[in-house]
């Protein structure tokens, strides 16, 4: 029997609104409140940091503060975004049952391949680039990233509309040696954007979320229905948003680390873990008295690395290997690529004094 999607627009909201709707989203579905649903929302200026990154390390906060721009922690992984009415973002949230698929990998490429095959229907040649990325000719035209919370997955895309490219590189901290690497100084080395692409056969707003319903229908093998927003989500979501999401404290709760902290950074297929340990004892009695992770990359349920980092505190550094994977193996965990053994490694570099691993 196929499943029908209900479809909301909520329009443009403060970014740490935006954000306190996705609870919202994921707090009523999960109580049965609201059917599957889609939503597409807007952000005015944002600077979004990902659920497990450090604020300051991201975000350029001066130069935010100065020039209007809002900063937001969001409920999922990933890396640092700039946003604004150029860009927008659809979201998915759904019972695991509805597709069929259970592996967040494997829903990962179904939703991005469906999200490249609504704006091929747009006129480009879009494509899903693993692990979660749709491009075109190699540049990168959306990104997406999501989890489980129970039986419920929350999937989020962001689509380039368009972008001013220096914009979003004032606002966030990107690294020189990342813009060398990448050649980011460069606006269309490494992203696109509709208007780049089809530069006056831009298609609206309206068009643009139609072709990605349509790409959903065909590539899920759901329905949509449009659907009104309802009082009880207005209700959760001005909740999570006064009691935790749209608070200072919140944005910046993973920030720069003790300067004492033994740190190490490692690039890999999953993403970037970044550890950094503050350790105490002597010899073999040496052992982790903090351990902070933080990176890009996507874990579910997202409190598994606080879990994880409750768990190292007072482990023999000779133990940690053991002990990470043990947890892992314990915990019911999802990954996108990123696996026990990356987390152990970075881990054990930092405890090492290496800067960097990679």
């Amino acid at each position: 029997m196929t499943k029908t999607f209900r479809v909301i627009d909520t329009g443009v909201r403060e970014g740490r609104a935006n954000i306190a709707f996705d609870a919202a989203l994921i707090e009523a579905h999960k109580a049965g409140e609201i059917p599957d649903t889609i939503r597409f929302l807007t952000f005015p200026p944002t600077a979004l940091v990902g659920r497990h990154q450090s604020l300051s390390k991201e975000v350029r906060l001066d130069w935010c503060r100065e020039n209007g721009i809002g900063t937001v922690r969001r409920i999922t992984g990933g890396g640092a975004l700039y946003m604004d009415e150029g860009q927008f973002g659809v979201e998915l949230v759904f019972h695991k049952s509805t597709l069929g698929i259970t592996s967040l990998g494997d829903l990962a490429k179904a939703i991005c391949e469906s999200i490249a095959l609504g704006l091929t229907k747009l006129g480009v040649e879009a494509r899903y680039r693993p692990r979660n990325d749709i491009e075109v000719d190699g540049r990168k035209i959306s990104g997406t990233g999501g989890f489980f919370d129970g039986d419920t997955l929350f999937y989020q895309a962001t689509i380039l509309a368009d972008m001013d490219p220096a914009r979003m590189l004032k606002a966030l901290n990107v690294p020189e040696a990342k813009l060398a690497k990448r050649a980011l100084d460069d606006a269309g080395a490494r992203v696109t954007t509709l208007k780049a692409l089809l530069g006056e056969a831009m298609p609206s707003r309206d068009a643009i979320q139609a072709a990605l319903l349509a790409g959903f229908r065909e590539g899920l093998g759901i329905e949509t229905e449009v659907g009104a927003i309802t009082a009880r989500e207005e209700e959760l979501a001005k909740a999570a948003f006064d009691e935790e999401i749209g608070t200072d404290a919140f944005v910046a709760e993973i920030d720069t680390p003790a300067e004492d902290a033994r740190a190490a950074s490692m690039t890999g297929k999953g993403g970037t873990i970044e550890a950094f340990v503050r350790l105490e004892g002597e010899g073999a009695a040496t052992r982790i008295r903090e351990a902070l992770i933080t990176g890009d990359f996507f874990v579910t349920p997202p409190r598994t690395v606080f879990d994880l980092e409750a768990a190292l505190r007072g482990t023999p550094v000779g133990e940690v290997r053991e002990k990470v994977e043990r947890f892992f193996a314990e915990a019911k965990v999802g990954l996108l690529s990123a696996g026990a053994g990356d987390f152990a490694d970075v881990i054990e570099a930092a405890i090492r004094g290496n800067t960097v691993s990679s």
